[in-house]
């Protein structure tokens, strides 16, 4: 039976089997005993996107009482979580993707605590996901930028717990394509579709790493994106 480790870009941790490109963490957040989940989805406010192969080390997932292990389909997903390079194991990534997110955000240089702290704000509403209004026209948005439809935009309070998720639609954004998201990679629409719900769509991605990725930081996405 899969554990419960796989994160969407709402944020939820669910139990699937696939693994998807990225790891990464929200402190401590299990019992090494069980491997299951504690109540808390988080435990330190540095919520950071780890590579799964780094100096050939190897960990047991969910063993010890040690940083939980969590997975990602891809970059794009991890940002539209909340989450954002480690500076331990992906440096120049996160070198980049700092000074992308102070030049979008109008600061001459930032500290990864800093960042942290906007992004705290920025992806919480309570325990659930915050969303937030679309800044543009969804064909203005940045690539890899991702969006939800679905329960008028937003989801239940099921969809943020893990429960029911796929009650909400996420699609990513990407060289003027919306592609529909899932655990297993991406599939194309129909852009008449996306238009069609343009008037419900809300913002995954927080706003500050948005206009990170608008300064020019470029996230690794899965293969059936379409990009390298």
């Amino acid at each position: 039976m899969p554990l419960q480790n796989r994160v969407t870009p709402f944020g939820a941790i669910v139990a699937v089997a696939a693994r998807g490109m990225f790891t990464g963490n929200r402190g401590i957040i299990h019992d090494p005993a069980t491997k299951t989940l504690l109540n808390r989805r988080w435990s330190n406010p540095a919520w950071i996107t780890c590579v799964c192969d780094f100096r050939g080390r190897r960990r047991a997932v969910m063993a010890a009482r040690s940083w939980t292990e969590l997975f990602f389909l891809d970059e794009a997903t991890a940002l539209a979580a909340g989450h954002r390079p480690c500076y331990y194991c992906r440096r120049d990534d996160a070198t980049r993707f700092a000074a992308a997110w102070a030049r979008g955000n109008g600061f001459a240089r930032v500290s990864a605590k800093a960042i942290d702290a906007v992004l705290h704000r920025e992806r919480l509403d309570g325990k659930a996901k915050r969303l937030h209004p679309l800044p543009c026209e969804v064909s203005a948005l940045p690539d890899s930028a991702m969006v939800a439809a679905g329960n008028d935009g937003a989801p239940s309070t099921a969809v943020t717990q893990g429960v029911a998720w796929h009650h909400a639609t996420c699609y990513l954004i990407t060289g003027g394509r919306r592609l529909r998201w899932s655990f297993d990679g991406y599939q194309p629409v129909d852009s008449r579709d996306i238009e069609r719900a343009s008037t419900t769509l809300r913002l995954l991605t927080p706003p500050s790493t948005l206009r990170a990725l608008s300064a020019g930081y470029q996230p690794v996405l899965h293969q059936t994106a379409g990009t390298t």
